[in-house]
């Protein structure tokens, strides 16, 4: 390396030395797979979980085993209305219940007490429940969400979602008032 000398403004001179500048650059490297390490891993772990849901086809509707069905009304406010089989007879019969979505006494419960129901009178009875989901007006996205979390927790294979018929309105709007 050589010195170069500049004049000063006195007149002096001085003796500059001017280094070469050498960067190390596998730090940068080292630091540059951690960050695309975290960034693919956290990507992997955040992706959000998709469950399918199965709407029924236009045209005249099956036929269902009454003992089989397990209505579920969403009426509002995190309440929940069920009854098994036709509106009808769970009405005259007074087989209709009230609960929520705690997980001790809630729907959950419920949905497990009609599957072992199902299995006690026919081994592997249980994959025959069809369990329909009714919101009304009132319910919230979330009511929704937490009964189909409730379909999938519980192993249930049939369910659909449907509209409230008029006399299920109507019983509802009583209950409310």
């Amino acid at each position: 390396m050589q010195a170069i000398t500049e004049p000063t403004r006195r007149g002096k001179w001085i003796n500059n030395k001017k280094a070469l500048l050498k960067v190390d650059m596998t730090p940068m490297v080292d630091l540059g797979f951690l960050l695309i390490t975290f960034f693919i891993v956290t990507t992997e772990i955040l992706k959000p979980a998709v469950s399918d849901l199965y709407m029924p086809h236009d045209g005249p509707p099956g036929t269902l085993a009454e003992k089989n069905a397990l209505s579920i009304l969403l009426p509002g406010g995190n309440a929940v209305v069920y009854y098994q089989g036709s509106f009808e007879n769970a009405l005259i019969n007074k087989q209709i219940f009230m609960t929520n979505f705690s997980g001790e006494n809630g729907i959950r419960s419920v949905i497990q007490k009609v599957q072992s129901t199902l299995d006690k009178n026919q081994p592997g009875g249980k994959k025959y429940l069809m369990l329909l989901v009714k919101p009304t007006d009132e319910t919230s996205y979330g009511e929704v969400i937490n009964t189909l979390d409730e379909v999938l927790i519980n192993s249930v294979k049939k369910y659909t979602i449907v509209e409230l018929s008029a006399d299920e309105k109507s019983f509802l709007k009583k209950m409310n008032h």
